[in-house]
């Protein structure tokens, strides 16, 4: 026979994980009778670290080996009483099951957790969100025999019945907090073995964990759903304000935008792990539901029936919710998209004014600047015709043959137009400087475009 870890063949490092994953959480086998206490705790990281020492704590107390680490499941038989703690994603679960020492006496007399060293559970760390127990009761009797002895374990309360299984067994239950501040559930075993009563102790409890579970959306819908009201009221608004001709305070409206989208942000950022986390459990709770192939009790809502009537409604609420959030969100990014847009429509009117402004002002500073030019070239010839004739009348004084006044008045045009010239050679000059930076300037947006 081939070793095939003796082979060159390459084995991915997590094959053996993944094997032992479908075996991580097994089923445990229950006899007939037992009182059985499921506890579901929400909890953080630290708290799991506390529940683990608080674990090792009980091991010590039972006289048994403590576990090093948690991991997903961890089982272990004391004798009278077993143990079993899974770990969730948000919750951690333990599930202590005990062999009554009088099953004669009332159902819920010893439950599961009566044989805890006393004072261990009150020191367990994390929120109880699920708590309740289980009994389960060999019985051959009839429906109605089992109703009039199940009503008075039940405090009065109305009861949901139903029977698995093709009848192999008879579920009664109330779905309500009873005066110990546990739920219960009561099971009539007719002819089930104790793997088949595993299997269905564990969908029960996973079936009433996930309904609370799945509620826990329900206290945070509630609390949303005013705010989308109100918010949904406040963007209808804004949508008319812009749909009318008059104006409007566009710095106003895209701060009231602001506001609007920062808040549907924070419940989405808030409701969208406990929105989803409804919708999966939700899915399980029909999964489990399927799995007990339950059949009507005469007179009596089944555990499909008020289960699915009770919680769907409210699975269905939350994800209205959660599409209202979404959907909220996209309408305030097309109206904050069309204030943006007659925000730029308005700086490019403005710009334009601006340009057309600034055009304005330099056709005015342009015939200034002419006008200012023609004093100029007027000053300079001016001061220039004096500094000539002092050269003029140094030279006559001096014996050179000349006209003083004469010489004197024949420079005049001569300066003016040398004047004249120079400066309109140097304003072509820097004329010829802008154009190539615009031209310049041009073929780079050319490029980038």
């Amino acid at each position: 026979m081939t070793d095939l870890s003796r082979t060159g063949i390459q084995l991915h490092p997590m094959r053996q994980q993944l094997y032992d994953e479908l075996h991580s959480r097994p089923f445990q086998q229950i006899d007939t009778p037992a009182r059985i206490t499921h506890l579901a705790v929400l909890c953080g990281e630290e708290e799991r670290e506390a529940q683990l020492e608080h674990l090792q704590e009980l091991c010590a107390l039972l006289g048994q080996d403590a576990p090093v680490e948690a991991g997903s499941c961890f089982y272990r038989d004391f004798g009278s009483l077993c143990v079993r703690r899974e770990t969730h994603m948000e919750f951690v679960s333990y599930t202590f099951t005990h062999l009554p020492a009088d099953a004669s006496a009332d159902v819920f007399a010893e439950t599961g957790v009566s044989a805890l060293p006393d004072g261990w559970l009150d020191r367990l760390q994390g929120q109880v969100v699920g708590a309740f127990h289980l009994a389960v009761e060999a019985s051959e009797l009839d429906v109605q025999q089992q109703l009039s002895d199940a009503k008075q374990h039940f405090e009065g309360m109305r009861l949901v019945g139903s029977s698995p299984q093709q009848g192999d067994a008879h579920i009664w239950t109330s779905f309500r907090l009873h005066s110990d501040g546990f739920g219960r559930f009561l099971v009539c075993n007719r002819s089930m073995t104790p793997s088949q009563l595993g299997r269905l102790m564990q969908r029960l409890v996973e079936i009433e964990t996930y309904r609370l579970l799945a509620l826990l959306g329900i206290p945070m819908a509630r609390d949303i759903a005013p705010n989308l009201a109100e918010m949904d009221a406040g963007l209808a608004s804004i949508t008319r304000r812009l749909a009318g001709n008059g104006g409007v305070d566009e710095a106003a409206i895209l701060s009231e935008l602001t506001d609007m989208a920062a808040r549907v942000e924070d419940f989405r950022a808030r409701s969208t792990f406990r929105f989803g986390a409804t919708q999966a459990y939700h899915e399980l709770i029909l999964g489990r539901l399927r799995e007990l192939r339950e059949d009507e009790v005469s007179g009596h809502l089944s555990l499909t029936e008020f289960i699915t009537r009770r919680v769907t409604p409210a699975v269905r609420t939350c994800e209205t919710l959660g599409r209202r959030l979404e959907d909220l969100s996209r309408r305030i990014d097309r109206v904050s998209d069309m204030m943006r847009t007659r925000v730029e429509l308005s700086i490019q009117d403005q710009n334009r004014a601006l340009l057309a402004s600034m055009d304005r002002r330099s056709k005015i500073q342009l015939m200034m600047q002419h006008t200012v030019e023609g004093l100029s070239v007027a000053a300079i010839s001016y001061y220039a015709v004096g500094l000539l004739k002092h050269i003029i009348t140094a030279a006559y004084e001096a014996g050179v043959p000349l006209d003083k006044d004469l010489t004197v008045g024949a420079t005049v045009p001569l300066v003016v137009l040398t004047v004249w010239g120079v400066t309109r050679r140097i304003h072509k000059h820097f004329h010829a400087l802008a154009r190539e930076e615009r031209s310049a300037r041009g073929g780079k947006n050319r490029r980038s475009s």
